[in-house]
């Protein structure tokens, strides 16, 4: 479930080169595709969160799946690239389900470090996918037709269907119709607004994420438009990113057995800081190599398992009677953050190496900025 947005995402980059040709449009078009998609997932967010606060974390499940489904089908079938945009638009509403029901999934059954480890798990799908994604969509894009990344989509879009239906069972044992009143939305999320122990380590991953999902939307055209790379080879660079996230999950998730998540915090912030300052050093070389982009992007991604845990467990703890809200509103702020960086990406700079060395180093600075927001760790889980 939680695969599905960030697979939706950066599946289909390495054929944006690809799908301006095909169309027959221009590379504003297409990016434009993804800007879409950004937005349908974060508006999204904001309501289905919620609805499962009222009704249940399955049938709302069931329901933007279903939305998913449809684009999916839209999008193995467009004729057009503004037949292929609505379709996009479809998917990141129906993808938005996945992040923050699972999430509230695991706030409604788990608590503490418990909550951590499972989600550095979590983190790892979220960090994972958009890192394998690109390898497994040039991989496509290689050997087959490039509807077959939609067609692959389409195919996933059953698997989760299937799956939710006959094997999730519905863990929010305090539904309350009432939670989807509008007023009711929006005076929750006012109150989560209002709370620095929920704003603090929400705004840190808007930063941190933020980062990861901006890279989709950029890398391509920076290694395979401006490097010469083919697609299968970019797929193979990106799978270094994919290595990095492992072993720092893998390093993660070892010591949570003996230490508070909480604690590995500054310790991510310390080396997505260093990514960040990575992807500015670029501007050093007069003729870009592939190893100064590719280098920075697997310190973030190893980076990342460190932070993701201590910071959403930080957030979401405080609040189980609006565990989707929360759940929702973290990942409407995250991918937001992906939309914004992927947005000025595309609109403010004609280059995307300049993009990558500008845009990369300065939501670094600002997760480290954002670090010294959080407010000290709370003597127990205390609830409201």
């Amino acid at each position: 479930m939680i695969a599905i947005g960030p697979l939706s995402l950066s599946l289909y980059t390495p054929a944006l080169p690809t799908l301006v040709t095909a169309f027959g449009t221009t590379p504003a078009a297409v990016k434009f595709s993804l800007t879409v998609y950004f937005l349908g997932f974060c508006l999204a967010q904001l309501l289905c969160g919620p609805l499962s606060d009222a009704f249940g974390r399955r049938p709302v499940a069931l329901a933007f799946f279903l939305i998913y489904f449809l684009g999916s089908i839209v999008d193995l079938l467009a004729p057009t690239i503004e037949i292929l945009q609505v379709g996009r638009a479809l998917q990141g509403v129906g993808a938005a389900a996945g992040i923050a029901t699972s999430r509230a999934l695991v706030r409604d059954l788990f608590v503490g470090q418990t909550s951590a480890r499972i989600m550095n798990r979590i983190g790892l799908f979220v960090g994972l996918v958009p890192a394998v994604s690109p390898a497994i969509g040039g991989t496509l894009l290689t050997v087959a037709h490039w509807r077959s990344i939609f067609l692959l989509m389409f195919a996933y879009a059953i698997v989760v269907v299937i799956m939710v239906w006959i094997f999730l069972p519905e863990t929010n044992s305090a539904r309350d119709r009432a939670h989807a009143h509008p007023f009711r939305i929006v005076g929750n999320y006012a109150t989560l607004v209002r709370d620095r122990r929920f704003m603090a380590p929400a705004t840190l991953m808007a930063f941190v994420l933020g980062g990861v999902y901006t890279l989709p939307s950029l890398m391509p055209f920076v290694l395979i438009d401006k490097l010469g790379l083919t697609p299968l080879q970019y797929a193979a660079i990106v799978l270094v990113q994919t290595g990095a996230l492992l072993v720092g999950n893998l390093v993660v998730g070892r010591l949570l057995r003996r230490v508070n998540a909480r604690e590995l915090v500054p310790v991510g912030i310390v080396i997505i800081v260093g990514a960040g300052a990575g992807f500015a050093a670029v501007r050093l070389f007069s003729a870009p190599h592939v190893a100064a982009f590719v280098i920075p992007s697997a310190i973030w991604s190893f980076g990342l398992p460190f932070v993701t845990p201590g910071t959403m467990t930080s957030a979401l703890s405080h609040f189980p009677r609006i565990a989707g809200a929360a759940s929702s509103l973290i990942g409407f702020m995250q991918m937001g953050g992906g939309f914004v960086g992927s947005a000025i990406g595309a609109a403010a700079f004609g280059d995307p190496v300049v993009a990558v060395d500008t845009l990369l180093p300065a939501i670094s600075a600002l997760a480290g900025l954002s670090y010294f927001l959080l407010s000290p760790p709370a003597p127990a889980e205390k609830t409201e």
